[in-house]
């Protein structure tokens, strides 16, 4: 049944990829393609709820693995709701974040079993999997830097310590690494050049 393209864009704290999701949406709609731009986890009513739960510091002894629950019934919602409407009908899926978040945030960081992760991954997304995923790199204590410089305050994912964003980083860098036919790294380079590099591929996908 799926139609349209699935697009996602992920990487640690500060790499740009909100940025580079909107530009990317904004690209293909000059294109006069039909984008749908969500994120996750959010993206539906539930889940935006869920959301707010998962990132407020007043929560910070959530353990990794109930963290893993909620975000993946985040996600549940918004394939469900969002994403598998949307490409069923030929639209392009642009998602700030999606599966492998959960696999470095609350796996490879968190401790919880990578194993355990993807069955129940795979059973909530009914066979939904990014075409193509934008893995963009940050040094972790510039890019939490960065956030804390837009914001002023850190949420409880951002505010965890240096070394779990580090080990956060080495996980994407693996995930690229073991799955370079799908993912796409791009290093830390200026916002112009991040963005070129995604159109460019995007229009070889095209």
């Amino acid at each position: 049944m799926k139609r349209g393209l699935f697009v996602t864009l992920d990487g640690p704290e500060g790499c740009g990829k909100s940025t580079q999701a909107k530009a990317l949406a904004e690209c293909l709609r000059g294109k006069g393609l039909s984008v749908i731009l969500t994120r996750d986890p959010g993206g539906s009513p539930i889940a935006e709820e869920i959301r707010g739960l998962l990132l407020d510091p007043r929560y910070k002894g959530l353990s990794a693995f109930a963290e893993m629950l909620l975000y993946e019934t985040c996600r549940a919602s918004l394939v469900k709701e969002v994403i598998l409407p949307a490409l069923q009908k030929g639209k392009y899926v642009i998602c700030d974040r999606f599966s492998d978040a959960t696999r470095v945030y609350q796996g490879i960081a968190g401790g919880v079993s990578d194993t355990l992760i993807r069955q129940i991954d795979a059973t909530i997304c009914q066979g939904i999997k990014p075409d193509i995923t934008f893995i963009l790199d940050v040094e972790s204590r510039k890019g939490l830097e960065r956030r804390f410089k837009r914001h002023k305050l850190l949420d409880r994912m951002e505010g965890k310590p240096l070394a779990f964003h580090e080990a956060v980083r080495r996980g994407y860098r693996k995930i690229a690494k073991a799955d370079p036919r799908r993912v796409r790294f791009i290093p830390a380079l200026s916002l112009a050049k991040v963005r070129a590099l995604i159109a460019r591929e995007i229009e070889r996908v095209l």
